[in-house]
């Protein structure tokens, strides 16, 4: 069940979109919402994004990161995104698990069981005369903050029912994501709490964020009840009730004792965030946009309801994840198998987050059990420059990127959208991540300035010859960094 070509976001003359439902059986439906490539749909990479949460809809991915559009402040209106992802492939966002978004289905409690209705969805879409092309493209799973669960769970679940598929164990069709990119990843809380105190006390390129009395409770907090009790969680039988509790109190006393504290009266997302801003990154103006009427109408959320309800988060689903223990436990093991794989892989976050604060990301990169841990260890972070100026750092191991982004908050795309389409249209290309001479900036202000369209436009496609010179900018600025880049190694 879905809509095609709605008008809405994508206005940009002749891509194509589909928005709807999967139907996976049982009354459990997944929310989609899918762009065609502006490039070249019919040989461009296939992206699948997914936000965190768990619990949360990954419309906040579409309308404030790497998406079409972003919303005006009018909440009815919206702007076209020269900075979008599917500049470079074809896109689709899922709302997942059930319960997030506008997805509705049976409740989950972990990443593994939230993996096998993710796989049904995509034997429908494969098998579907709309998404079957897609099924042999290079495909690139995007994913955030949670999703550092989700995606190398996804993905080691494919493989397995990839394999079961070879040997003729299992009728279906083959799903083989060929890179996985996690920005701003919870990778494992341990390392995330204890790296927390160390980036509060002196956050690089910003200095200390709290004061010696609070480094003296932290540091206490976390070493005579938050580590032991997370250490206790990673050796726990989480199929047993009190084992599973033991993994919830563990996070739950670390963010009441460590993170609180640590954050203090800042945003936890962006540390730069001020209280005297009249504008917070990301705005919110999408949730207004996305309960109009014309819009669910326009893109089909109402084929199952005449009023479907929409939350940014769904605070029931994130509980149930927690209780079940899998939110106190790490899930680098299941990424490391990927890395020792040689598979191709980007770990990327903001250095102004909070939640997942850079330090313990590259922390997590070494301490987890892969082949070039030790490599990572010892090799320099090295600038990324977009126009001469340092925006991000990076150092690679063979197919394994880590860049730490300047200036970013949790969801890095809504803080640094031109960083954040640069590296993605590198990694998406399997090009090493480098420095780039870029004219962008030029059409940013191309693409944007003629590109409002409001939600009662739907079926309509708006300024086609303004948007085709703004694609013409875009255009040009992808020949300008495929030409003029410097590739740091």
């Amino acid at each position: 069940m879905y809509s095609k070509d709605s008008g809405l976001c994508e206005t940009v003359d002749g891509v194509g979109q589909y928005s709807g439902y999967i139907n996976v059986g049982d009354e459990n439906y997944f929310w989609f919402w899918f762009f065609e490539s502006r490039n070249d749909a019919s040989s461009d990479p296939f992206v699948l994004w997914l936000n965190g949460g768990p619990g949360c809809s990954s419309m906040i991915g579409l309308f404030t990161e790497s998406g079409p559009c972003t919303v005006n402040p009018d909440g009815k209106s919206t702007t076209l995104n020269p900075y979008s992802w599917n500049n470079y492939s074809n896109i689709l966002y899922l709302d997942q698990p059930f319960g997030a978004g506008f997805s509705t289905g049976i409740t989950l409690t972990n990443s593994s069981a939230a993996a096998t209705y993710a796989w049904s969805a995509f034997q429908i879409l494969f098998t579907s005369d709309a998404f079957a092309k897609y099924k042999d493209r290079q495909f690139v799973l995007a994913t955030e903050s949670y999703g550092a669960r989700f995606g190398p769970v996804f993905i080691n679940y494919f493989n397995s029912q990839n394999n079961l598929i070879e040997s003729g164990d299992l009728d279906g069709v083959k799903v083989v994501v060929s890179s996985l990119m996690i920005n701003d990843g919870k990778h494992d809380p341990l390392i995330n709490f204890q790296s927390l105190v160390a980036f509060a006390q002196d956050a690089p390129g910003y200095g200390p964020l709290v004061n010696s009395s609070v480094i003296s409770d932290i540091t206490k907090a976390f070493d005579n009840t938050c580590s032991g009790l997370l250490q206790d969680c990673y050796v726990a039988d989480i199929s047993k009730s009190s084992s599973a509790d033991t993994c919830n109190t563990a996070i739950i006393t670390c963010t009441d004792d460590v993170m609180s504290p640590a954050v203090g009266d800042r945003d936890a997302d962006y540390l730069l965030a001020s209280s005297s801003s009249d504008t917070n990154i990301p705005t919110t103006y999408y949730a207004t946009y996305i309960r109009l009427d014309e819009v669910q109408e326009a893109i089909g959320t109402t084929l199952l309801s005449s009023n479907p309800t929409f939350d940014q988060c769904d605070d029931t689903t994130h509980a149930l994840f927690s209780q079940s223990g899998e939110t106190g436990r790490s899930f680098l093991p299941e990424l490391a198998g990927l890395a020792d794989s040689g598979f191709r892989i980007l770990i990327w976050g903001g250095d102004a987050d909070m939640k997942a604060n850079w330090l313990g990301l590259h922390q997590s990169m070494v301490q987890m059990s892969w082949y070039g841990n030790r490599t990572l260890n010892e090799t320099s972070l090295t600038n990324m420059t977009i126009n001469g100026e340092d925006v991000a750092s990076i150092a690679i191991v063979d197919n394994f990127t880590f860049a730490r982004v300047y200036g970013a908050g949790h969801t890095l795309p809504a803080y640094k959208p031109e960083v954040a389409q640069t590296i993605f249209r590198q990694f998406v290309a399997n090009e090493t991540i480098h420095s780039v001479e870029t004219n962008m900036s030029t059409s940013a202000s191309a693409a944007g300035v003629s590109s409002t369209t409001s939600a009662s436009g739907a079926n309509r496609l708006k300024h086609p010859r303004i948007f085709a010179l703004a694609i013409a900018f875009i255009a040009l600025g992808y020949l300008t960094q495929r030409y003029h880049g410097i590739v740091f190694v």
